[in-house]
């Protein structure tokens, strides 16, 4: 029997709720109605591989003056510490605040709300898979890697 994957309205996605999460759950595309507009509704997973293939995060990591910082360009976050792993991950703890603070106002923010999707794999990342997208190792892509520099 065929999955149901769309769902008209929010009534009808509710009375089939398990649907919803099996179709999900199987990566296929399942989107519910609810008045004008669509909502896909994914696996949070699967989500993060793709955000992270997407959006790589093309770190800079740097020795600067005995210590390193790494940043995100483009992002308004950056990290430091006495050694390249402190850096990355106080790195780290900045992109969570970030986060926070972009679901609590920022979103709102024209020169924030393009960062929607980074804001996305932070909140669906534990630290170590952070860890690794901002070194260029991450698992879920198998490309890349953090620029790391000297200065």
């Amino acid at each position: 029997m065929p999955t149901v994957r769309h769902f008209a309205s929010f009534t009808a996605a509710r009375a089939n709720l398990r649907s919803v999460f099996d179709a999900a759950r199987e990566g296929l595309v399942t989107t519910v109605v609810r008045g004008s507009q669509r909502f896909v509704v994914v696996n949070a997973s699967d989500l993060r591989a793709d955000l992270s293939w997407l959006r790589p995060a093309n770190a800079v990591v740097s020795a600067e003056g005995g210590g390193w910082a790494a940043v995100l360009p483009g992002l308004p976050v950056a990290g430091e510490g006495d050694t390249f792993d402190e850096a990355v991950d106080d790195l780290i703890e900045a992109l969570r605040e970030y986060a926070d603070d972009w679901n609590a106002r920022l979103y709102r923010a024209p020169n924030h709300r393009r960062h929607r999707a980074v804001v996305a794999l932070v909140e669906v990342s534990n630290d170590d898979q952070l860890r690794e997208w901002i070194r260029g190792c991450d698992t879920a892509v198998g490309v890349g890697s953090a620029t790391v520099a000297s200065v």
